[in-house]
């Protein structure tokens, strides 16, 4: 399978890599390819730019699939949290079904 997008996004990175979203997008695409490379990269996100309100999504979900259950836990609870700041509805809503089902998964 041919990975297209990546040359592109590495290059965005590497032009500006204080763009969260030049991280995100390299944090979604390797999700499908490699999760070592993804996790550093939601990590970078997490850590460098806590305020990217569209990290908390996908990192909840791609932590809460590695068994990352603390981890995952923190992140959408961060998430829901940050839109509520942001005053972000649709976001928090999102979030926040999300965490259920997450909640509710780890439940059975």
């Amino acid at each position: 399978m041919n990975n297209s997008l990546l040359p592109d996004l590495l290059a965005f990175y590497e032009e500006d890599p204080n763009d969260p979203f030049n991280i995100y997008a390299l944090a979604i695409e390797y999700v499908k390819t490699d999760s070592k490379k993804a996790e550093q990269f939601f990590k970078i996100l997490l850590a460098q730019h806590p305020d990217y309100l569209p990290t908390y999504y996908h990192a909840g979900a791609f932590f809460a699939a590695l068994g990352n259950v603390e981890q995952a836990e923190g992140i959408y609870q961060k998430g829901v949290a940050l839109a509520l700041l942001q005053k972000n509805t649709r976001t928090q809503q999102e979030l926040q079904r999300a965490y259920n089902t997450f909640l509710d998964e780890l439940d059975d």
